[in-house]
């Protein structure tokens, strides 16, 4: 009895076992869609439950030797919140050569009432295609009858002839992958580094084994008389050695949203290959490990960048004409930018090589990022103006580990002045001068002078954006509050009120900011400069609040923060992985004045306090006093640097806490 126990228990592990490493496509099983919540991470709205990408070369006479990457994908959706998991983007290239999207395949599987599996098949109505720049199409899929508890997978296969420039395998996502597994052959001709990224160890295996290829080559027969003779196709094999390397993770957790984190891809961890040389028997090695300087010089070189800024004969009238009788730099600046940002549209492409080209695109009035910054910094440049064009990775395209043109996807326009190097983009209407907009806050730039020689140059702001606010309040005998704030804001802070607010109503602007300041409804809201680009963005209004005083006992207790204190602490997490990115440096500063009721006096206030973020990388100055039956209060909040390192994030978290705590405590007033 008990051997036969022992027996059923051996099969049923077995059987498990067999269900868990079922990863073939279409085999998805009922203890796949019978799963309610993922097993470590309860939370996930989805989760990767296999992910398997292949890549191997091959060669043909026509095409020479192209890359053959297969792609599968199994994703569980446990609830509604997961359902965009069950889109996916296909990125294809283009340039000598494209890329070849095969063999797309995809399935919805759920349980029906009777506990039988049903599939429902990816069809054409849920395949969509874009072109979204001259050198990208991405394919795009949605995924049929996605619903809760469902699985979907799907594969595909991409032909690339882009050899040099291989996406990076990705591992880590922001929901859980149960199992990821990589393997990349490449000939013995061609040699590549690898780098690796990410906080989640991994260990990439390689070996090398024999490999014999067969591929069709057509001659032509000379051996006719009277001319060339028909085409001879034949079959030909050849051996070589091929390097594999294979990559295997199991249960990698999820890539955790947090506050300040600018571009969480940055951080998820990945393989990324690297050509670093070829050699072909009877050919002369070439080599491909470079550095920033020969990528540099090798972008300038292009004919859409290099050359397009050496024009100007299309502008050059307008521009002497915008700068007659102008001297100083700052104003030739302003005046260039300004023309700029009002005749240029941005058509939304992104790229540092130019679409149109600059004389075109001038014409047209619009053209894609190259077009327009590469024409502003040839403006600058024939205003006498030390300018160069600034190479960019914007934050969606991640932080490039190592020197190639594919790190790049942006360029921006920098110009020198005596009181230091001004950066400006030339796309967005709300732009002002030294002010970038968050997606290109993204670390460094790679700034190309004239003599092809190069450098980095930080795409932080120098200035921090300044908030100023000089509210004044009094408490009624009903116990509420009423006041009127006065905002001015200046650089990015300036920018983001421009994005977030010029194309709105007054209705919809109120909203707006009161969905920000619990416990208070305002009136009488008005925008001053949204539309006025290097004059700060001026907000008042008037506010009540109904719930900011508490009777206990007969006395008044009320933070004289009113709305304006912080309520949550963005850091929540224990520990963290990734630095904290706050894009730019800020400082608030807040005086607030307070009428306090006839017939009360300050039984006890919160005391004086200054608090500093390690070395000089923030600070928060929190001073009260009283004068008479009025009290005033002056608030400084700085953040020094954007940039901040993860083994700081302990120190951060404290500072907010002490932060908060003080901006909440309580003015207590007895009866006089």
């Amino acid at each position: 009895m008990k051997s036969n126990i022992l027996t059923a228990l051996i099969v049923l592990c077995f059987l498990n076992i067999s269900v868990a490493q079922n990863y073939k496509f279409g085999k998805v099983s009922k203890e796949e869609l019978l799963q309610k919540e993922h097993p470590k991470e309860p939370t996930a709205d989805a989760a990767i439950l296999y992910r398997e990408i292949k890549t191997d070369f091959q060669y043909t006479q026509d095409a020479g030797w192209y890359m053959v990457t297969d792609y599968f994908e199994r994703i569980k959706i446990y609830t509604k919140e997961g359902f965009d998991k069950a889109n996916a983007t296909i990125n294809l290239y283009k340039g000598d050569g494209e890329d070849k999207l095969l063999g797309l395949k995809g399935y919805t599987y759920y349980l029906d009432a009777d506990g039988k599996i049903e599939e429902v098949k990816l069809k054409n109505d849920g395949i969509f295609e874009e072109e979204t720049s001259k050198y990208v199409t991405q394919t795009k899929i949605t995924m049929p009858d996605v619903r809760e508890g469902c699985v979907i997978e799907y594969k595909y296969t991409i032909n690339s002839p882009f050899i040099f420039n291989i996406d990076e395998f990705r591992f880590q996502e922001t929901i859980p992958v149960d199992k990821v597994n990589v393997l990349f052959k490449t000939p013995e001709y061609f040699v590549y580094k690898t780098h690796q990224r990410g906080w989640v160890p991994y260990k990439v295996d390689s070996y090398s084994r024999e490999r014999t290829m067969s591929y069709r080559q057509t001659t032509q027969d000379l051996r006719a008389l009277g001319g060339p003779g028909l085409p001879e196709t034949t079959t030909r094999e050849v051996k070589f050695k091929e390097d594999t390397y294979t990559v295997e993770l199991d249960n990698v957790p999820a890539l955790k949203e947090e506050a300040y984190v600018g571009n969480l891809n940055n951080y998820t961890t990945a393989l990324q290959f690297e050509m670093s040389y070829i050699d072909i028997p009877g050919v002369p090695l070439k080599t491909y490990a470079t550095n920033w300087e020969d990528v540099s010089r090798s972008i300038y070189r292009v004919s859409e960048f290099g050359n397009e800024l050496e024009r100007n004969n299309y502008f050059e009238n307008d521009i002497n004409a915008l700068l007659n009788g102008v001297t100083k730099p700052e104003e030739k600046v302003g005046r260039i930018f300004s023309y700029v940002l009002n005749k240029m549209n941005w058509n939304g492409y992104s790229s540092y090589y130019t679409s149109e080209g600059v004389k075109d695109a001038y014409k047209k009035g619009s053209g894609n990022v190259a077009d327009i910054n590469l024409m502003l910094v040839a403006m600058l440049r024939h205003a006498k103006l030390e300018a160069n064009p600034v190479l960019v990775s914007t934050k969606s395209h991640g932080i490039p580990l190592f020197p190639t043109r594919n790190g790049f996807n942006y360029v921006i326009a920098a110009v020198d002045l005596p009181q230091g190097t001004l950066l400006l983009d030339a796309t967005n209407k709300d732009a002002e001068i030294g002010v970038l907009k968050s997606n290109i806050l993204n670390w460094q730039g790679r700034v190309i002078k004239k003599d092809g020689t190069s450098g980095w140059v930080s795409l932080s702001s120098l200035i921090p954006a300044v908030k100023s606010a000089m509210v004044n309040f009094e408490i009624k005998p009903d116990m509420s509050v009423t006041g009127k704030a006065k905002n001015r804001f200046t650089g990015n802070y300036a920018f983001e009120y421009r994005t977030g607010y010029k194309n709105l109503n007054e209705e919809a602007q109120r909203k707006g900011i009161e969905k920000n300041k619990t416990q208070a409804e305002l009136s009488n809201l008005h925008f001053e400069n949204l539309s006025m680009l290097g004059e700060p963005v001026s907000l008042e209004y008037d506010f009540e609040a109904l719930d900011a005083v508490e009777d206990v006992a007969g006395k008044l207790y009320f933070s004289p923060m009113v709305f304006l204190a912080t309520e949550e602490n963005p850091f929540k997490s224990e520990t963290r992985q990734y630095p904290i990115d706050y894009g730019y440096p800020m400082k608030d500063r807040y005086i607030i004045n307070i009428a306090l009721p006839e017939g009360y006096k300050v039984e006890s206030m919160p005391e004086n306090a200054v608090l500093n973020l390690g070395e000089n990388m923030g600070s928060f100055r929190y001073l009260i006093s009283q004068n008479g039956n009025k009290l005033q209060l002056s608030v400084e909040f700085a953040i020094n640097k954007s940039f901040i390192a993860a083994d700081e994030y302990a120190n951060l978290k404290k500072f907010y806490e002490l932060l908060i705590e003080k901006e909440n405590e309580k003015v207590v007033l007895s009866k006089a």
